[in-house]
């Protein structure tokens, strides 16, 4: 059935048809799938994919990281997703630039450091996000970066970052926000009710293994955003 509730969701890291098709029976509003994502297990082809947004009953969002705007208008007219989330150090100046070229919606992930708050520079992830609306993106998606490991990993961390900066600069926000980072059926009732994004986004917290979507799990967060937008 539809998602009724007001905070958007997207499972992430779908690899086939049938966890798209998971992710929609329990409601949720968008499925991401990853392309030649080298950092990351649940990386499909091209091909894999087209497959996969033909295949869901719900709009896809393709993630793809650090990629020339060329490459990106052709994976783009390949695949036809409903957007493009720019997962790297992509500038501001490249949103600009494939604005120009794709007619799909551009999110941009900003990234968040894993853990306690004392590393946080504040004024320049502000000024990050009001280049990326100035450029043109549609949406922003606030994620963890894991400097513990070399090289640093840039989402699919399943670590939290400090919840209550994440609030601060997501109401300061000038474009709409999605978060994502160890967000779980558990724990999704109180990232809703103390962040207040536009949206979550989460991959790890509703699979069985590594890649393969859990129904159970699923239909657990549902009911968890849910239940956050009655209180």
């Amino acid at each position: 059935m539809p998602n009724e509730s007001k905070c958007k969701v997207k499972i992430c890291g779908t690899t086939s048809i049938h966890d798209a098709c998971l992710a929609a029976d329990a409601g949720a509003n968008y499925s991401g799938v990853l392309v030649e994502v080298a950092s990351s297990e649940r990386s499909l082809t091209t091909t894999q994919a087209v497959e996969i947004a033909n295949g869901s009953p719900i709009p896809t969002v393709l993630l793809l990281y650090n990629r020339i705007t060329a490459d990106i208008k052709e994976v783009v007219s390949r695949i036809q997703p409903f957007a493009v989330q720019l997962l790297g150090q992509e500038p501001p100046q490249h949103v600009e630039k494939l604005k120009r070229v794709v007619t799909c919606q551009l999110w941009k992930s900003v990234y968040l450091p894993a853990g306690s708050p004392e590393n946080v520079d504040m004024s320049e992830i502000r000024a990050q996000m009001q280049a990326y609306c100035d450029a043109g993106a549609d949406f922003l998606l606030f994620d963890t970066v894991d400097t513990s490991i070399d090289p640093p990993r840039y989402g699919g961390t399943g670590k939290t970052c400090d919840w209550h900066v994440a609030a601060e600069l997501i109401a300061d926000s000038p474009l709409p926000v999605f978060f994502a980072g160890g967000i779980r059926p558990d724990n999704v009732k109180d990232a809703i009710e103390t962040i207040k994004p536009h949206g979550i986004d989460l991959c790890s917290g509703v699979e069985a293994s590594k890649g393969i979507k859990e129904k159970q799990k699923l239909e657990q967060l549902m009911e968890q955003v849910k239940l956050a937008e009655e209180m």
